[in-house]
């Protein structure tokens, strides 16, 4: 008896006994022999997909009921994809040739159930991640789960895949709780029936807010656009190019600041002088802009006209809310029925990964920039943080697995390896 007594004490007195009692008390302990992938967005599947054609199985976690959450929950009716389907075709997989040029929101979604089900990625759904570290002792990740179950999976790489736009951007406005009529992120808004008559103050001036602006018109709404800073507005194609290409094509010759230069000259002479609208364009070039802070240029898609003919009214920032009006920085005063706010969303990284090294406590996104933001630190990985859309997240599948397809045929040849990880 006293030496059981003995053994107790001992065990009150040790860390390394709360800890092992800490893990037991998580749930199921999961192991994951491939890379666990948090996230089914289009760059979680990318990943998985390419995987898959190495031959490494992965497994993937998804706090939603389905794939693509984002498209699926989060997005407007009349949304498209911004640039040609080419540059948004993820790998291995190429779109249906009946797709246009610029595939509708529900074709995008039916395109990515069809990837999942060709290489046979079946998330587990409703396991949101709360927590991931690298256990120094273990040499693997510890990724904990509050699905219906508690669960810990265990596993030697980490894919975070969560992307850019994981969380809602809500900005705080003075007088936002007193204002009578209803408020609305992007996010919860399907179309403008509902605004039918009403005057709609818009806040954000990116291709979210101008598409919801445009959208808001043609459903006999009265829109307002809050503009704060300055913006490019550019053409969706040019010179019998899309935009987007254009640039690409250009950048392989050209400088970035000359291709920007070009990009002004035909915007000019396409949709003339932005800024006698409230659209003034900042100093640097639009490309340049984007590397340097990740701010997309708007790529027009009707929208100016209507700014031009005055369907749609542009307003500066916002002062202060009233129980029915919106007071501007101008000093000018407005009575809006409804507020939308185009503010965009935030990567969620900070809040579940403890890891300060590779992803930045600031913005959630990697501290290096492309092409050298995909790889961390003891097997972990990121993708869909390019600021380069889907073609960049593709290019990070691809390098992520083959570099994890060179470590899992490494240890492969090595037994000992396996046995340890496992045990």
């Amino acid at each position: 008896m006293d030496s059981w007594r003995e053994i107790e004490g001992k065990q009150v007195h040790d860390p390394l006994y709360y800890k092992q009692k800490e893990r037991m008390n998580t749930g199921v302990c999961v192991w994951v022999p491939g890379p666990v992938i948090v996230g089914s967005g289009p760059s979680g599947l990318a990943v998985a997909a390419c995987l898959k054609d190495k031959g490494v199985p992965s497994l993937v976690l998804e706090r939603s009921n389905c794939i693509a959450s984002l498209w699926q929950l989060k997005t407007y009716d009349r949304l498209r994809l911004h640039l040609p389907k080419k540059f948004c075709e993820l790998p291995l997989m190429p779109f249906p040739a009946s797709f246009p040029e610029y595939p509708t929101k529900h074709q995008f979604v039916s395109y990515l159930e069809a990837y999942a089900k060709k290489f046979g990625i079946v998330p587990q759904f409703n396991e949101t991640v709360v927590s991931a570290e690298y256990d120094n002792g273990l040499a693997l990740w510890r990724i904990r789960t509050s699905g219906e179950a508690k669960k810990e999976y265990v596993c030697r790489w980490l894919v975070v895949a969560t992307g850019e736009n994981a969380e809602v951007v809500t900005p705080e406005i003075d007088g936002m709780n007193e204002f009578k009529g209803s408020i609305v992120h992007t996010s919860t808004y399907g179309n403008g029936n509902m605004f039918r008559g009403k005057k709609v103050l818009v806040v954000g001036c990116g291709n979210s807010g101008m598409e919801v602006c445009l959208d808001l018109c043609n459903h006999n709404a009265r829109p307002s656009l809050v503009v704060r800073d300055t913006v490019h507005v550019l053409p969706r194609e040019m010179l019998g190019w899309s935009t987007f290409g254009l640039c690409m094509g250009l950048l392989r010759w050209f400088p970035t600041r000359a291709v920007d230069c070009l990009l002004l000259l035909v915007s000019r002479i396409m949709l003339g002088d932005t800024a006698p609208f409230g659209l003034r364009r900042p100093s640097l070039g639009p490309l340049e802009l984007k590397s340097l802070t990740g701010k997309t240029p708007v790529l027009d898609s009707g929208t100016l006209n209507k700014i031009k003919s005055g369907d749609i009214k542009v307003c500066p920032a916002i002062k202060r809310l009233t129980e029915h009006s919106a007071e501007f920085v101008d000093d000018t005063l407005e009575d809006f029925d409804a507020i939308v706010l185009a503010t965009g969303y935030k990567s969620n990284v900070p809040s579940w990964l403890k890891e300060r090294e590779f992803f930045s406590d600031k913005d959630g996104l990697p501290r290096r920039p492309f092409p050298d933001s995909w790889k961390g630190e003891h097997g972990l990985y990121a993708v869909g943080f390019t600021r380069r859309g889907l073609n960049g997240a593709s290019i990070d599948a691809r390098r992520i697995a083959q570099d994890v397809e060179r470590c899992w045929k490494a240890e492969a040849k090595n037994p000992l390896i396996t046995s340890i990880y496992k045990n």
